[in-house]
């Protein structure tokens, strides 16, 4: 795992903005013999990687790299909402996304969680498992982690070889999810997310987390046990991970140090 401790969050959009844009356009992004359906990322929502977001826009911009053809797979979406409303994961990935990106929106896929029934919301999960594998996988997942240690919606206790599923929020995630809404009432209860093991799946990992709120996740995470108590601990699982913090995130790591000297290349 590489570990990037920057300056400050502006510092961390640009680091983790060149890590993407290395996993997406090296070559061993498809090194593994995948059919290339051109570019496959995996988008995560929430306030971590809006920085990340613009640095990528700012790329697309300048030639660096081209989105027009790309794939974007979300890592969830909230059960229940109704279409359009403007906090549904879709809505929030065409505003936030596709539009800067000029990713097109039939290249957005975001996991069905409009079905009333708890049956058709299976089925859609395993569909959303069938359309990563039609496009040969994801070659970079962005990753954001919460106060608890969830990546996605994988709440603590969360299976390691779990895949795309339905699952309840526990309390924390939606008190913390309720600035989104009127009020914690309208944040729904369940959510479809990709598994710890679809995630697993995408060839490079990126995640960025930034705040002093982040810092003990990210410790718990980085340096703790592999454990479904603290689902971000699987990123130590992953041949190519890479943690891109700001100071404050940082502040618990023990093997700080260490990090410092590899990122410097000594």
């Amino acid at each position: 795992m590489q570990v990037f401790v920057e300056p400050d969050v502006g510092a961390v959009a640009k680091r983790a903005a060149t890590e993407v844009i290395e996993g997406l356009t090296g070559g061993a992004h498809r090194a593994n013999g995948a059919v290339s359906h051109g570019i496959v990322v995996g988008l995560a929502t929430g306030s971590s990687p809006l920085g990340l977001y613009r640095e990528l826009a700012l790329a697309q911009t300048a030639g660096l790299i081209d989105f027009s053809s790309a794939h974007g797979f979300a890592l969830d979406e909230y059960v229940g909402l109704p279409a359009r409303h403007p906090q549904s994961y879709r809505e929030v990935l065409l505003r936030e996304v596709c539009g800067p990106l000029g990713l097109a929106p039939e290249r957005l896929h975001v996991p069905d969680g409009s079905a009333t029934d708890e049956e058709s919301l299976i089925a859609a999960a395993s569909d959303y498992e069938r359309a990563i594998a039609a496009v040969g996988g994801v070659d970079v997942q962005i990753l954001g982690i919460g106060v608890n240690g969830h990546l996605g919606f994988n709440e603590p206790g969360s299976s390691l070889a779990s895949r795309t599923r339905v699952k309840r929020l526990t309390a924390r995630t939606r008190s913390d999810n309720a600035r989104f809404f009127d009020s914690i009432d309208d944040v729904p209860t369940h959510c479809v997310t990709q598994g710890l093991g679809t995630v697993l799946d995408a060839r490079r990992l990126v995640l960025v987390a930034t705040g002093p709120s982040k810092a003990d996740a990210v410790a718990a995470a980085l340096e703790g046990p592999l454990t479904a108590s603290c689902p971000g601990s699987v990123l130590q699982w992953h041949p190519d991970a890479v943690a891109v913090l700001d100071e404050a995130a940082a502040v618990g790591l023990r093997n700080r140090h260490y990090y410092d000297d590899s990122a410097a290349g000594l």
